[in-house]
C-alpha cells in the first residue's frame, strides 16, 4: 500500500466515521440539523459538511457535539473492535487539531461498567485550550513539559510524571507553560453513558477561529495570556 493510500485511509477514518455516527446520534435524539445547530451553536453549513464527510472537523467541533449530544467521544469516532494484540503507530493516526492542542485517538477500552478512551495529547508551546465541559471523567498524565491545568477556577501546574483527574463536566483548560507539552489523556465513562451505535463507518495555530470558538474540548481556546472567545 502506498503512502498516499495510507494517508487517505487515515483521513476517511476520521471524516467518514464521524459523518456516519453523527447522523445516527442526531437521528436517535430526534433532532434536525437546525436543532443541533441551535443547541451546539455550530453553523448549519458546518454541520452539513461534517455529516456529508466533506468538512474538516476540529477538536472543538467534536467535543462540542459530544457535550451537546451527551455521548462519549468514541460514539462519534468509533473504531473497529480491538484484537488480542493492538499496536497503534503514531504516524498512522490522524490528529484532531484545536486552538492549542493536537489530539490523536489511540484506543477505546471497555471493562465492566467502565469505558476508557486513550489519546495522545500535545499542547503547543505558548497555547491554551479551553473547554466548557463534556461527558465523563478526565485523566491526564504529563510525559514532557510543564502543563497548567485550570478546573472550575482552581489552578495547578504539572510536570513530567504528574497526574490530574477531574469531572470533565466542569469548565477546564490546559496551558503549555513554557514549551510544548506531551501528555496522555484518558476519558472515562460509565458503560450506560454510551449510545452503542450499530454499524459505524469504519498546521499549528493558537488563535481560535470563529468556528473553533463555537465549541468546547479538553482544548479549544486561546493563546496564553489572552481571554478565550465567548462561547
Amino acid at each position: 500500500m502506498s503512502a498516499s493510500e495510507t494517508a487517505g485511509q487515515r483521513e476517511d477514518s476520521i471524516r467518514e466515521r464521524l459523518a456516519a455516527n453523527l447522523r445516527q446520534v442526531r437521528t436517535h435524539r430526534g433532532w434536525s440539523i437546525s436543532e443541533l445547530s441551535r443547541r451546539s451553536k455550530i453553523g448549519k453549513a458546518t454541520l452539513s459538511q461534517v455529516e456529508s464527510g466533506t468538512g474538516n472537523p476540529t477538536i472543538e467541533t467534536v467535543f462540542s457535539l459530544s457535550r451537546v449530544l451527551e455521548v462519549p467521544i468514541s460514539d462519534l469516532l468509533d473504531s473497529a473492535p480491538a484484537r488480542a494484540l493492538t499496536v497503534v503507530r503514531a504516524e498512522e493516526v490522524e490528529a484532531l487539531s484545536g486552538a492549542g492542542v493536537d489530539l490523536r485517538p489511540l484506543r477505546r477500552i471497555e471493562s465492566g461498567d467502565a469505558v476508557f478512551e486513550v489519546y495522545d495529547q500535545r499542547v503547543r508551546a505558548g497555547c491554551r485550550q479551553d473547554s466548557l465541559g463534556h461527558v465523563g471523567t478526565e485523566h491526564t498524565i504529563v510525559q514532557a513539559g510543564r502543563l497548567g491545568v485550570r478546573v472550575d477556577g482552581r489552578e495547578v501546574e504539572l510536570g513530567p510524571g504528574d497526574y490530574v483527574g477531574f469531572d470533565a463536566a466542569l469548565p477546564h483548560s490546559y496551558t503549555a507553560v513554557g514549551g510544548a507539552v506531551h501528555s496522555v489523556l484518558l476519558l472515562q465513562y460509565r458503560a450506560d453513558q454510551r449510545l452503542h451505535l450499530s454499524d459505524p463507518v469504519p498546521g499549528p495555530r493558537c488563535a481560535a477561529t470563529d468556528a473553533q470558538a463555537e465549541a468546547a474540548a479538553p482544548g479549544g481556546g486561546a493563546p496564553t495570556g489572552q481571554d478565550p472567545e465567548p462561547v
